[in-house]
Parts: structure tokens; sequence; C-alpha cells
């Protein structure tokens, strides 16, 4: 018989619960977090105002994460919301005498993507008056986003864009594929970049600012510079070309 396939991925073993919720905007501008991240798994507990997951603000707010607010659940306790969860992380600014161990996001983030076995729920508070006490110690860490103490106060949507980012970061680890964004060329060869080298210097020559019976570093000085550059083929192309253009002048002469 064959067993059905356990997704281990922490974008389907991680849930982000929030704690009567008082603006319908930040429902919706958490779900757009989450969905930017890559997470789905949304559960309101007693939000403050009817119709939170299709209030106008709430949508407008998701800003096309809708099927995020569709998806969520609306329930009537903690207990209800960490069904399925067998670990717990609230997230608070405000720390407490007798609390679970605080903890920073990047760290709990690492041990939730090691932690396969891991079912975990992150659990934000009120906008204003935050988490209760008694949801707090229920649960097993306390995320405190290291923020500036002169002003550490974060939006609702803002700390969940937060703990969702380090939650990705961590899931993919050295799976990051490299941007798309912007113009990635080839990387040059050896053989071409010792071309480069070869040219420059002699341009270098051509035009005195380079004395080939005493050298010096200068060569050895340039190479270091280039090899941290990463040098595409089309960035040798264009300093050959500027080498060439410098032979031509020099033959010339004044």
């Amino acid at each position: 018989m064959n067993l059905p396939e356990i997704n281990t991925s922490l974008f389907k073993r991680l849930r982000f619960i929030l704690v009567e919720t008082s603006r319908p905007g930040n429902i919706g501008g958490v779900a757009r977090a989450m969905k930017t991240m890559g997470f789905s798994d949304l559960v309101l507990v007693n939000p403050r105002f009817p119709d939170a997951l299709t209030d106008a603000e709430a949508v407008a707010f998701a800003s096309g994460a809708q099927d995020i607010l569709s998806g969520a659940r609306i329930v009537g306790s903690i207990a209800e919301a960490l069904e399925g969860c067998n670990y717990a992380a609230a997230v608070s600014a405000r720390l407490r005498e007798f609390s679970p161990p605080v903890t920073a996001p990047r760290a709990i983030a690492a041990q939730l993507a090691a932690g396969e076995e891991l079912h975990a729920a992150v659990i934000f508070g009120n906008e204003r008056f935050g988490l209760p006490n008694e949801i707090v110690e229920q649960c097993n860490v306390l995320i405190n986003i290291p923020a500036n103490p002169e002003y550490s106060s974060l939006n609702l949507s803002q700390a969940a864009q937060v703990v969702a980012y380090e939650c990705r970061v961590a899931a993919l680890g050295d799976g990051q594929v490299a941007s798309p964004v912007g113009f990635h060329g080839d990387a040059a060869s050896l053989a071409q970049v010792d071309g480069m080298y070869a040219h420059l210097e002699q341009a270098l020559v051509a035009i005195d600012f380079l004395d080939a019976d005493n050298p010096k570093k200068l060569m050895p000085r340039l190479k270091r510079l280039f090899s941290r550059t990463g040098l595409e083929t089309e960035e040798v192309n264009i300093l050959r070309g500027i080498a060439r253009h410098i032979l031509a002048v020099a033959k010339k002469g004044p």
C-alpha cells in the first residue's frame, strides 16, 4: 500500500494566528505579508468586528492576497486556533517577568525550519493591548523583534512580515534562487580575463603609465582589484575595447 506523502515544508507547517484584531486593514496586511513570503494558514481568534475576512478594508489591504483571506478561519478561542499544532510562539514587544524563553525571529525561524516534526503557530495580539499573559504563558517561546529600544512599536502587519520573512529565509536555506531582476551576464572565462590583462598591460605601457622594465606591483594590484568584481564576458570586452582605443590613440601620437 502506498502511504500518502507527508509535506514537511515549513510553508505548510506554520500557522499565523491573530487574536482579537481591531482593524480589518491589519488582517488584510497580514494576509499580504504571508502571501509574499509563501505562507497561507491564517486563523483569527475573536476579531473585534463582523465580517472580518470580507470587510472592504481587509480586502483592500490584502492587495491581491484575497485567497489567503478566503482560506482563513475564524474561531472562538486560542485552544481552537492551536488545534493540530504542537508548538506555539507568542510575538510581543512587551517582555514579561514570567514568560517562556525569549528568542528573536531569526533564531526561532531556524529552529522551526530544522524541526520537521514541528507544526507551529506564531501568535499576534491585539493592536492596542497585545497578547494577554495567559496566552503568552501557554507558548513555548516569546518572540521579541529586536527593534529600536527607543521606539519599538511595530504595526501588526509589519511584525508579521518580519517573522514571515525570517521563516522564508530559513526554510529556503541554500536553495534560494538568484533574483531574475536586473541584467545577469555570463561569467568571463579565465582565458578571457587573462587576455584582457595582457591587452590592458600593453595599453598602459603605450601611454607610459606602466614601465615595462620596472612594473613593480601595478598589474598584480589591478588583477586583485578586478578579481573582486566577478567579471562578466561583456565587461571584459568593454575593458579590451578601452585598451584597444588607448593603443590606437597612442599610435597616432600627439
